[in-house]
């Protein structure tokens, strides 16, 4: 086996893991698994699950990582129900992660794992890699008037981060310009775009959910679907309105809000009233493959959030067969192909953007048609044993470059 095929030990620090269900937790999973399929072994630094618990799966494929738990705690509000936060202190995990010897240390997070990734990067010679999964400014309404300060400060804080990075990695293409424009130029890290894969025949073999009958609705309707958490910051208040004024024009439109979040409670208010009523089913929070599955029944998708890195919901609800519509932002583009297998739109009016969108393919039965039919046959494109690839491709060149500069 030459050095080049050679398996790969890699270290993978998360801020945040499964059970709890998010973008990062999936990301996360569908990397060290990823890895494991691939025949990398690999280490998850992770805070301990409460209680002990196992983390179990999001449903990525692949064998389980073996695990190093961090000592971690339930953050106080609005951090949410369950995301358990390392604790900022040495620990036996980073003793495991110093001792497996890694040829690369993959950071989740600039923050507590983050900084424990890189010092045992420093400590053990390997390269330190970065996703950067999240784009922090967009999250500042929750600090209140705190908000201007924290972001100067976070801003500051990253660019040091980086500083100390031999990549980072980019989940979009948008984001990927960003940050190459705030790290400047060489001796900076290099900044490379690799989404995150899916699992495509596993979505695709799913057993759709069909909740016309559960939800009181007739055969004939036809089912808009969200899945993601119902959050400000991902404007399902613009998604709501965009769907009310859709329904209007186009009667039989149903929506589907998969997921759950703090503003569930404020949506099951409005969609009560009586524009909405009888016209909207929120799930509440599901398991990751029911909820997929629940996407795969609906006819179309919307999107309407606008920080993303690169929503991977877009990515998975084409994989499940669903023509897209979108509010243009961060990401969209890397996953829809506009007038392909989906509908990019803008406007000043966000919500009348997407309610026209909606309404164009709500009213076109063999356009819906088609766009569903190239979102199957391009699925391909997102398959995460080919992110994957990328990804060590980018350990093996780091590794190159590392041994170049430090020979012996």
């Amino acid at each position: 086996m030459t050095g080049r095929d050679r398996p790969l030990r890699v270290a993978i620090f998360a801020e945040s893991y499964l059970p709890y269900l998010s973008g990062v937790t999936v990301s996360t999973e569908a990397l060290a698994r990823g890895l494991g399929a691939a025949g990398h072994q690999v280490l998850l630094v992770a805070p301990a699950p409460a209680g002990a618990a196992a983390p179990g799966t999001a449903g990525a494929p692949g064998p389980e990582p073996s695990y190093a738990w961090l000592p971690s705690y339930q953050g106080p509000p609005p951090v949410p129900a369950g995301y358990r936060m390392p604790l900022p202190w040495p620990s036996p995990a980073l003793r495991t992660a110093r001792e497996v010897a890694p040829d690369v240390v993959h950071a989740q997070s600039p923050f507590v794992s983050g900084l424990m990734a890189r010092r045992v990067a420093q400590r053990t010679g390997a390269p330190l890699v970065f996703t950067h999964h999240t784009r922090f400014g967009d999250y500042s309404h929750y600090l209140g008037p705190l908000a201007r300060p924290a972001a100067a400060v976070v801003g500051a804080y990253l660019r040091e981060f980086w500083r100390g990075c031999a990549a980072i990695v980019a989940p979009g293409s948008e984001l990927a310009a960003e940050l190459r424009a705030r790290v400047g130029p060489p001796p900076a890290p290099r900044v490379e775009v690799i989404p995150t894969g899916v699992d495509v025949p596993a979505i695709q073999a799913l057993e759709p959910v069909d909740v016309r009958a559960a939800a009181g609705w007739t055969d004939d309707t036809l089912v808009v679907a969200s899945h993601g958490r119902l959050a400000r910051e991902k404007s399902v208040d613009v998604l709501v309105e965009a769907f009310a004024r859709a329904a209007r024009d186009v009667p039989r439109l149903r929506l589907l809000l998969v997921g759950g979040g703090p503003e569930e409670d404020d949506l099951r208010q409005r969609t009560a009233g009586s524009d909405l009523a009888g016209r909207v089913h929120l799930t509440g929070p599901l398991p990751r493959p029911e909820a997929l599955a629940h996407v795969r029944g609906a006819d179309l998708f919307a999107f309407a959030s606008r920080t993303e890195t690169q929503g991977l919901v877009l990515a998975e609800a084409l994989v499940a067969g669903l023509p897209v519509v979108a509010l243009a932002g961060p990401g969209v583009a890397d996953s829809v192909r506009d007038g392909a297998d989906g509908l990019i739109v803008d406007g000043a009016d966000r919500a009348g953007a997407l309610a026209a969108g909606l309404t164009r393919l709500a009213a076109d039965d063999a356009l819906r048609a088609r766009m569903a039919a190239a979102a199957r046959d391009g699925a391909a494109r997102f398959d995460l044993p080919g992110r994957i690839g990328q990804v060590v491709n980018l350990y093996r060149e780091l590794i190159a470059e590392r041994r170049a500069r430090h020979p012996g």
